[in-house]
């Protein structure tokens, strides 16, 4: 059969793109061997979202007494937990296949693997057949990454996946890794009841984020009375009585934790094998394939987005790339990403959000800059909500007042990074946002009164 585009993969990069094709008149198929809406539909962003929802909805029910309402033996029911978040699954899963429907999209069940410029080898339950396509894009996506010292076995030693779909709840863990994946997952288990130690390599958790905001989180974090250790690796892991029993370095010492489960959520390794890179001469660089800004390979009519090409290995990101790849593809002129202009977030409590560069990296770019912070202890909204760990940070190039970087922790933070990706990205200027007239009384006034921090001109500071 033939295609306008055939697209291996159908995460959020490859449901996207192929949404896109569609609506630019392309005729389009889908090639996929599991469950439509990929890792993050099914097994990272939102089954997680919801288990997280689970855990704050619990710990609302256990401080009750602090909004002055009586709840008593709130208790987390485990399966019904996890039950909930792979319904959520499920029902985003759906919504994936409408819009395969709506789109007239077809999906392609099975293993897929470039036999060609223009061709693609589909394996399913060991029948295989060939299709054609004028263009391929690869969006394979990619999967937890392994250690050689942390093997999986995926019952006491596990990665993201077994994590949301574990039989019955540890009563202790060590989560390797404080990335969003460890330290979002090792929230979720410590405010069930889970005994959490989150363990990182290097000397910041969430060491992708400015200082401080890895600073304030680390705090809040050991005040839900998890145990964080920085410049700490596990060198290694042995099962005995069904404990796990875990050798780890430690700022020079030697220590020996024990737990039920070992999480390891050290990143993520690109899913490249068997998919005909080799056989078709398609070039890699650092483990990735390589492309160029509207991510074509070297190969004519080939592209790859995603996980598997450098950049940020987030879903949204993935989505853009699959979007501006189609957009080139259909003869439209789109804009390049800009990869200084990516907002990441961290769903814990309280989450993490950040655009642009850290304060750290402006001085070492030889910016003039100009912070502003605005604590949450000083916010109305977060005092009502009873939640004011946390604050707003702005650096703006003092030369110009253009924004460089904004990083956020707090309340609902996730929510409100938009505002700062748009400003970046259309050259608003801190008087823009300073005089930009914010409702009150809500999180989002923070933002404002952290630019006018930067300008000493704070009100409620």
């Amino acid at each position: 059969m033939n295609y306008d585009i055939i697209i291996i993969g159908s995460g959020p990069g490859g449901y996207v793109a192929a949404i896109r094709a569609s609506q630019l008149g392309l005729k389009t198929g889908v090639v996929e061997r599991a469950e439509l809406g990929g890792i993050c539909l099914n097994w990272g962003c939102i089954p997680t979202k919801s288990l997280l929802k689970s855990a704050q909805v619990y710990e609302y029910a256990n401080h009750a007494e602090n909004y002055g309402i009586e709840i008593n033996d709130a208790k987390p029911n485990f399966s019904k937990i996890i039950e909930r978040s792979r319904n959520v699954s499920a029902q985003m899963n759906k919504g994936v296949e409408f819009l395969f429907k709506k789109n007239n999209i077809t999906r392609i069940n099975g293993f897929g693997k470039l036999t060609g410029n223009n061709t693609v080898e589909v394996t399913n339950n060991g029948n295989k057949e060939s299709y054609t396509a004028k263009h391929i894009i690869l969006a394979t996506g990619a999967r937890s990454k392994e250690l050689p010292n942390l093997k999986q076995d995926g019952k006491k030693i596990i990665g993201y996946r077994e994590a949301l779909t574990l039989k019955e709840q540890p009563e202790s863990m060590i989560v390797v890794g404080s990335g969003a994946i460890g330290t979002e997952l090792a929230y979720f288990y410590n405010a069930i009841g889970t005994q959490v130690t989150l363990v990182e390599f290097l000397p910041n958790i969430v060491p992708l984020e400015d200082q401080e905001v890895s600073a304030q989180l680390g705090r809040s974090l050991k005040k839900l009375k998890i145990k964080v250790m920085v410049n700490s690796s596990v060198e290694s892991v042995e099962i005995v009585n069904d404990k796990c029993i875990a050798k780890v370095r430690s700022k020079g010492k030697e220590l020996t934790l024990e737990a039920d489960i070992v999480l390891s959520a050290v990143g993520i390794t690109p899913n490249l094998e068997n998919i005909g890179l080799e056989e078709n001469g398609i070039e890699l660089e650092n483990g990735k394939i390589k492309v160029d800004k509207y991510y074509r390979t070297n190969i004519q009519d080939i592209y790859a987005i995603g996980d598997i090409v450098h950049g940020h290995a987030l879903a949204h990101v993935a989505s853009a790339e699959g979007i501006t790849c189609v957009e080139k593809i259909a003869g439209l002129n789109p804009e390049p990403i800009d990869y200084n202009n990516i907002p990441g977030a961290t769903y814990t409590t309280p989450e993490v959000a950040s655009v642009g560069i850290t304060e750290e990296n402006a001085k070492e770019n030889g910016y003039e800059i100009k912070v502003g912070k605005f604590p949450f202890r000083a916010s109305g909204k977060a005092a009502a909500a009873g939640n004011q760990d946390g604050f707003i940070k702005l650096i703006f190039d003092a030369k110009t007042d253009l924004l460089l970087g904004a990083h956020m922790i707090g309340l609902n933070v996730t929510e409100m990074i938009a505002e700062l990706v748009v400003a970046k990205k259309t050259g608003v200027k801190a008087h823009d946002i300073i005089k930009s007239i914010h409702p009150h009384p809500t999180m989002s006034e923070a933002i404002m009164e952290a630019a006018a921090a930067a300008y000493d001109e704070a009100i409620h500071i």
